[in-house]
Parts: structure tokens; sequence; C-alpha cells
């Protein structure tokens, strides 16, 4: 079973019927911690991946950074809304990526970010505290990259960053 299956059952699994909000598991940092740990060994895999070829044209990443004070002080939908953005951007240079990369490792790889982002994606469009679902057309800070372990390390930046704090302010 694809890790990304199992992160969008568990979640949906413990909604509370009638909102869509996650309870107890978001609250479990263990499951930040899995997902930042499995990410951290994807991309130490590329980085090992022999012969794995500079991209033949930039793909565009989005850039995670941010100031925790500035974050702070967004509502949670707001945030949920800007990470929705840059995952969104990032599942686009994952899958420009993997029309690229032809070599076994990279591809194996690529394939298991795109399952982790999508599941976040997916997970993040179940819930909402404002009217209306999200729809895609943001447009996030960003910037263009050719090196395939960039997308990764952008992956890891979203998810031990935005991602970690968004679920800790949830469980507030």
């Amino acid at each position: 079973s694809p890790p990304g299956l199992f992160l969008l059952t568990s979640f949906l699994l413990h909604m509370e019927e009638g909102h869509a909000i996650p309870t107890q598991l978001v609250c479990d940092k263990r499951l930040i911690q899995k997902y930042i740990k499995e990410v951290k060994s994807m991309e130490n895999r590329t980085v090992h991946c022999q012969g794995l070829p500079t991209l033949s044209y930039p793909l565009v990443v989005p850039l995670v950074d941010f100031k925790l004070q500035d974050w702070k002080s967004k509502s949670n939908e707001t945030k949920r809304r800007e990470i929705l953005c840059d995952l969104a951007l990032l599942v686009g240079a994952v899958a420009g990526a993997q029309d690229q990369v032809t070599q076994k490792c990279g591809t194996t790889q690529l394939s298991q970010l795109n399952q982790h982002a999508n599941s976040f994606l997916l997970l993040l469009q179940t819930f909402s505290w404002e009217a209306g679902p999200w729809e895609p057309g943001c447009s996030p800070r960003s910037m263009e990259e050719m090196n395939i372990t960039s997308i990764f390390l952008t992956y890891r930046k979203l998810v031990q960053g935005k991602l970690h704090f968004f679920f800790s302010d949830l469980c507030k």
C-alpha cells in the first residue's frame, strides 16, 4: 500500500463527523516526524543515484521559506491555502522532472515524492474553514531549478516548516 494512501486514510478516519477538521492524528507529532524522516530518506537516496542528470530545462518550484512571526499572524485557512499553492506547484515540478528523468533510481524517488506530495494536497483540499472549495490558480513565490535534488529539498522544507507549524497550530 502506498504511504500516501495510508496518510490520507488515516486522516479521513480521524475526522470529526460533520466537520472537516482533523483531530487527534494531526496533533500526533510522531506522524509529521515520520514524513520528515521519509522525505530525508528519499532525498538521500536521490543524491546517491548514479548518473542522475541535470534537468534539460528548468522547473518552477515554490519558495517555501517564511518568517514565523508573519506565519503566526495568518488565519488557518490562509495558511492552508498557501500550503496548497506550494504543493500544487511542487507537484507540477515533480511531474516535469519525471518527464525528463529516465534513470530507474531517479524515477523511483520522484514517483514516491509525487505520491507523498499529492497525498498532502488531497488531504488539505478536504477541509476548509471558509465557504467555497479551494481552486487552483494561485501564484506562490517561486524560482526555477535545474537540479532534481532541489525539488526534494523544497518538499522537505515545506514539510518541516509550513506543514509542521500548520499542524501545530491546528492542535491549539
